[in-house]
C-alpha cells in the first residue's frame, strides 16, 4: 500500500504541532535561557517543517491519495496483516488478565499459523519464544512483564 506523501506530511506537521502545544507548560529552569521544552520543541519544529515538504511535494507529484499493491488481494498475506493488527489489540485487552506468556502463546501460535507455518513449527515457537523474551525483558533489560494467571510462578 502506497500513501500519498501529502498524508503522510499532514499527519507530521498535526503531530509537530502537538508537541509545540503541548510543551507550552513545561517549566522554565531558573538561571538558564532554556528549558525542559528547548529540546522537544526543536524535534517538534523538525517535524512540522518536514510535514510541510512532504505535503508539498505529495502535492506537486499528483499521485493517487491510497494506492493498494497486489499483495492485498491475496487471501494469506492479507490474512496475516489483519491477524497482527487484531493480535496486538488482543493483547492490549488480555494482557494484564492471561499475563504476557499465555497471551504470547496464543498470539504467536495464531500468528504463525495464519502466515503458513506447520504447527509442527508454530508450537514450539510459540511456546519458547514468550519465554525467551519473558528473560530478555526481566534479566536484561529490568522491564518487567505482567505475569497474569500466572501470577503465583512469578520470580
Amino acid at each position: 500500500m502506497k500513501i500519498n506523501d501529502a498524508l503522510t506530511g499532514a499527519a507530521l506537521l498535526l503531530l509537530g504541532l502537538a508537541v509545540l502545544w503541548q510543551i507550552q507548560g513545561y517549566p522554565a529552569m531558573p538561571g538558564q535561557k532554556y528549558g525542559a521544552a528547548l529540546f522537544p520543541g526543536l524535534i517538534a519544529v523538525g517535524l512540522a517543517a518536514c510535514g510541510v515538504l512532504l505535503v508539498i511535494r505529495g502535492a506537486r507529484s499528483g499521485a493517487a491519495w491510497v494506492a493498494l499493491d497486489g499483495w492485498m488481494a491475496r487471501r494469506r498475506p492479507m490474512a496475516g496483516f489483519i491477524g497482527v493488527l487484531l493480535g496486538l489489540a488482543l493483547y492490549v485487552v488480555l494482557a494484564d488478565t492471561l499475563g504476557f506468556h499465555i497471551t504470547g502463546f496464543i498470539l504467536l501460535l495464531g500468528w504463525t499459523l495464519v502466515l503458513g507455518a506447520r504447527p509442527a513449527v508454530a508450537v514450539p515457537v510459540a511456546i519458547l519464544a514468550p519465554i525467551l523474551i519473558h528473560l530478555a525483558f526481566y534479566k536484561l533489560l529490568r522491564i518487567p512483564l505482567p505475569w497474569g494467571v500466572l501470577q503465583s510462578f512469578a520470580f
